[in-house]
């Protein structure tokens, strides 16, 4: 087992109990995978069969409107999972991309080989459900601050609480998941910098 599976383990054992045997059991059913800045792991108009977990490097997930501009739905970090969940849970064609933005290693999960492993493996079950439900409160929080804050609160609130992505993500990205331009981005640093 390389040490980077261990994120997985570790992870699984922050909710639910895993020996390491049920843990060497499971582990043939990912895919280790390397990808490069830019790649991109999931297109639109695709079957989304693939869940993804974030061992190293950064990930994030976006659509194109009928303009053609790029909207960045969701970021993914070390030990987050990402997907187009409704697609994924339904067998059904996305309409977003998933593609890396630093490079970064992946663990790939199929839909069957996670249906096999919560049918087979109750901690493994209860571990997917804990990340569900985390997943879908973040996205009732989300969708909260965007009616709550204005854009420059919006953005503060962002800043001061998810330092790591203001390290690491282009700020055109961060202004793209945000909702405004990468310009009005911009002038907000400066505002604060002055």
């Amino acid at each position: 087992m390389t040490p980077s599976f261990d994120n997985l383990k570790l992870h699984i054992r922050r909710f639910t109990p895993i020996t390491d045997q049920e843990f060497q059991s499971i582990s043939p059913l990912f895919e280790i995978l390397d990808t490069r800045k830019k790649e991109i792991l999931l297109h639109a108009g695709k079957i989304c069969n693939d869940h993804f977990f974030v061992l190293t490097g950064c990930l994030r997930m976006y659509f194109l409107s009928e303009k053609g501009t790029e909207h960045t739905v969701e970021f993914g970090l070390e030990n987050w999972w990402l997907t187009d969940q409704m697609a994924y849970l339904n067998n059904a064609t996305t309409s977003c991309y998933i593609q890396a933005v630093e490079n970064s290693t992946i663990l790939r999960l199929s839909k069957s080989a996670e249906d096999r492993l919560i049918h087979e493996y109750p901690a493994i079950k209860e571990y997917f459900l804990h990340i569900y439900q985390r997943g879908f409160a973040a996205a009732q929080k989300r969708s909260m601050l965007f009616r709550e804050y204005n854009r420059e609160e919006l953005y503060h609130h962002f800043s001061s609480n998810y330092p790591k992505f203001i390290q690491r993500v282009p700020q055109y990205l961060i202004a793209s998941y945000l909702g405004f331009s990468a310009e009005y981005l911009s002038e907000i640093r400066k505002k604060n910098i002055s």
